[in-house]
């Protein structure tokens, strides 16, 4: 019992930070009736119900003929990256970056087992980790610091593209650029034929995925949509509770608390307050780069108005260290358990595009601004 306490642990870092946090803050603010008003259940609903449409498109199959048929374009090493890179930074801004790199890192391993290039294979994947985290901050869907701060702050459609797509359109540019640092190998993928995709199953889900859409739009009540999802999931397929991140929800939950008592406390107020005002977006990116860009998000959001800097700094901050983005932490994790894998090299290689990626987008932010 005690192994598997310790393991989970060692498995949900965040998870554990942001408890502690919480009943720490307890103690200075013994629960009351203010802490149901901390919790956004919004966002926790549309996260939730998100989750479970985009794990029943993929057990249906959809990712992986889409995959196989698109890698079958691909004939060299470089356009093999250009094509996951690409797939990676559309599809999260759909599936969140982390679903899209659950998606594509495997497969990236399991096609370089045929090309003997240990450099291009920590490449690819970490332009593909990058892509992923650029991809994902051009839509409220693609990432949950941006389903959260577009809720909070009420922003429109406009202001969110507004403020996101610059960095994005540059962050792909730089990406492809990077992929000119890979050689022009032959290499070989699988037959799309081989997939077969559950008919019912992907049209129940993608049903679902879009009125999840019309939630986060705010056309159709969160109630309502969590109703559905629920009544979907015992209707078709309940092992697909199972698939959601209820780490995620907790970890959001326990942060919400932590937020919500520290606003409580005037100095602490004051302080971030004052430090954040007119330096949002910088704030935002150191902090990110110790605590990961979800947690930044939760917590910087109780101490600012200006909901479209920290948009764009959380964001970006998911850019720099390793544990910047928990996403990055997925590609790591999948890249560590790969046959003759390199962890050092691939840190090295991972924090070096990170930061020149960061350091020329903010570069251009401050330049503009």
């Amino acid at each position: 019992m005690k192994e598997k306490f310790f393991a989970f642990c060692k498995a949900q870092p965040v998870l554990m930070i942001a408890f502690l946090l919480a009943v720490l803050t307890m103690f200075l603010i013994p629960p009351d009736r203010q802490y149901l008003e901390y919790c956004n259940f919004t966002v926790l609903i549309e996260l939730f119900s998100l989750m479970i449409a985009v794990a029943g498109l993929r057990k249906a199959g959809i990712f992986d003929k889409m995959t196989a048929f698109l890698l079958r374009m691909a004939g060299t090493v470089r356009k093999l990256a250009v094509m996951l890179i690409l797939l990676c930074f559309c599809s999260a801004m759909l599936v969140t970056n982390d679903v899209a790199l659950l998606t594509f890192v495997p497969l990236t391993i399991l096609l370089f087992e045929k090309i003997p290039d240990e450099k291009a294979r920590i490449l690819t994947i970490v332009l593909e980790t990058a892509a992923a985290n650029m991809g994902s901050m051009l839509t409220p869907v693609g990432n949950p610091q941006n389903l959260y701060l577009y809720d909070t702050y009420q922003l429109s459609i406009m202001q969110f593209l507004q403020t996101m797509l610059p960095s994005g359109i540059v962050s792909l540019i730089m990406l492809i650029l990077l992929t000119f640092l890979l050689p022009e190998l032959g290499c070989e993928s699988s037959d799309p034929e081989d997939i077969r995709i559950d008919q019912k199953t992907a049209g129940i889900y993608s049903g679902l995925f879009c009125f999840c859409l019309f939630t986060v739009f705010r056309i159709v009540p969160d109630w309502i949509c969590l109703l559905v999802t629920v009544i979907l999931i015992l209707l078709t397929d309940r092992s697909l509770f199972r698939k959601a991140d209820y780490a995620l929800l907790a970890s959001f939950i326990c942060f919400f608390v932590f937020v919500g008592n520290m606003a409580r406390i005037e100095a602490v107020r004051d302080f971030f307050s004052g430090i954040l005002t007119g330096r949002e977006v910088l704030v935002s990116v150191l902090l990110s780069q110790v605590v990961s860009n979800v947690p930044a998000a939760v917590m910087l959001s109780g101490f600012t108005e200006n909901g479209t800097a920290l948009l764009l700094g959380v964001n970006l901050g998911g850019l720099g260290t390793l544990i910047a983005s928990m996403a990055s932490l997925i590609s790591y994790q999948c890249y560590r358990s790969a046959e003759n894998a390199k962890p050092f090299r691939y840190l090295l290689t991972f924090t070096g595009i990170s930061l020149i990626m960061l350091a020329g987008l903010l570069g251009m932010y401050f330049i503009i601004n």
